[in-house]
């Protein structure tokens, strides 16, 4: 089977829909809170691990010959599911057939240390033309075995239809980094905006590069008022998790069943914590560190503990000077941006908005220690190095097989190199992966900067 098929149905599991309004261009914007829903917690992970919202994918005997039985049940779940990844669930095609399709932990859950960390970005996948999930095997004989079978194509032909027309325009230079919003922009242009049917040729032009992403830990959603690094998603989030629908819904009857549970969802994102630092924490000079912090951080990050208050601001890409690839493209996807603003996804009792706006969003700090590599790109490997900008590294390289974490420093412990051209070596020359920007830890003295990352360590 085609590697772009695969890459797609690794990457679908976890895609939120990427899509933040014009301000001042040297001064940051607020952002005004928007109602979200609220439902049940419990129900929300069940969903997201049992719930059929993507209707089309591999029926489970290819999909066992090309992934075999899980070795480690992270999720705890019986049955048809106790045998699949955590990322994958188990359900029933229109025609009856057990298929196998990506759940959310795709792109939001990181195996660390050998525990699977629920709502951690998963910043090790592959969506490179090599990734390892392509066996020879599989390639070859996928789609020969799905012809033969008619059931199981009947039960597949969604997703391998969508995945012929845009999977080989989905693969990221560097592994670890996620092509969440070029596969948005190209499910959009060729959906229908009110019936949400697919089209096999596109309606609206897409730019060709393929922007990377770093992903964004689920726990800091229940402070933003806008979803994603540039504050694109206005109004009810809900609908912006549902974006993994457009890959093989087939019309707005089932957009409204996905809809119905996203109450339940969103309320379990926002139950999830951060898990805590794991090591013992120098409380002095993690003291220290507070009082620089909210001197001169906490304008734009916020404060925390029990009083602590998160401003939700914009800051224009004149002030924060980092890579600006992801927020140009609001404007060069300004039909995709048209045709959400006037889609189903913007009608009914929960509306939702796309507003571009040029620069990012200063994120939430809750549980930052473990959220490396860091910048909206993934482009530098430690918090260290975001506080001192002489440390970052241009080419870069570290171990996605195992857990190789540094305490210390916050961050992937990484060997630098001396070029790029491997998918495993970040190269911060290439459009969209510059680790430019965020100068402002270079104004810390070196006793300031250590103890400022002592303090982020409580977070």
């Amino acid at each position: 089977m085609k590697k772009s098929l695969i890459v797609l149905f690794v990457l679908i599991g976890g895609m939120g829909l990427v899509m933040a309004r014009f301000g001042p261009e040297n001064e940051p914007v607020p952002i005004p809170p928007s109602p979200q829903r609220s439902g049940n917690a419990k129900n929300g992970l069940n969903y997201i691990i049992e719930g059929d919202y993507v209707k089309s994918g591999l029926p489970l005997s290819l999909y066992r010959l090309a992934f075999g039985k899980a070795k480690t049940n992270y999720l705890g779940r019986d049955s048809i599911n106790a045998n699949v990844r955590y990322d994958f669930n188990v359900v029933k095609a229109a025609n009856g057939e057990d298929i196998v399709v990506p759940n959310c932990f795709q792109c939001h859950a990181q195996i660390f240390n050998d525990s699977l960390i629920l709502g951690l970005g998963n910043s090790t996948a592959d969506f490179t033309k090599d990734q390892k999930l392509n066996s020879k095997a599989f390639e070859k004989i996928g789609l020969t075995y799905l012809k033969l079978h008619k059931k199981k194509y009947e039960a597949a032909k969604e997703f391998i239809d969508v995945g012929l027309s845009i999977g080989d325009q989905l693969f990221t230079a560097v592994r670890g980094t996620n092509p969440a919003d070029r596969l948005a922009a190209l499910l959009i242009s060729h959906r229908d905006p009110n019936t949400l049917q697919w089209n096999d040729s596109a309606s609206i032009p897409v730019p060709d590069e393929v922007i990377p992403t770093d992903v964004p830990a689920w726990w800091m959603l229940k402070k933003k008022n806008a979803m994603f690094f540039n504050g694109f998603g206005r109004g009810d989030f809900g609908r912006f998790l549902m974006g993994s629908i457009l890959l093989t819904v087939s019309d707005t009857l089932h957009a409204n069943r996905v809809d119905g549970h996203m109450n339940d969802v969103l309320s379990y994102i926002y139950s999830i914590e951060p898990p805590k630092y794991p090591y013992t924490i120098d409380n002095a000079l993690a003291e220290q560190g507070r009082i620089t912090f909210e001197e001169k951080c906490s304008k734009c990050h916020g404060t925390y503990g029990e009083s602590g208050q998160y401003p939700n601001l914009l800051i224009p890409q004149s002030i924060i000077g980092t890579d600006s690839m992801l927020n140009r493209s609001n404007y060069q996807y300004s039909d995709m941006i048209n045709w959400f603003n006037n889609s189903w996804f913007n009608k009914g009792d929960h509306p939702a908005r796309l507003v571009p706006f040029n620069g990012y969003v200063a994120p939430p700090l809750d549980g930052v220690w473990i959220t490396a590599p860091y910048f909206h790109n993934g482009s530098v490997p430690t918090i260290e190095a975001v506080l001192n900008s002489y440390e970052r590294p241009e080419y870069w390289t570290r171990n996605f097989d195992k857990t190789e974490y540094d305490y210390d420093k916050l961050g992937w412990k990484y060997k630098q190199v001396d070029h790029g051209g491997d998918k495993n070596i970040y190269d911060t020359h290439l459009p969209g992966y510059n680790n430019t920007g965020h100068y402002f830890g270079d104004r810390l003295t070196t006793k300031e900067r250590k103890a400022v990352i002592e303090y982020l360590k409580t977070l």
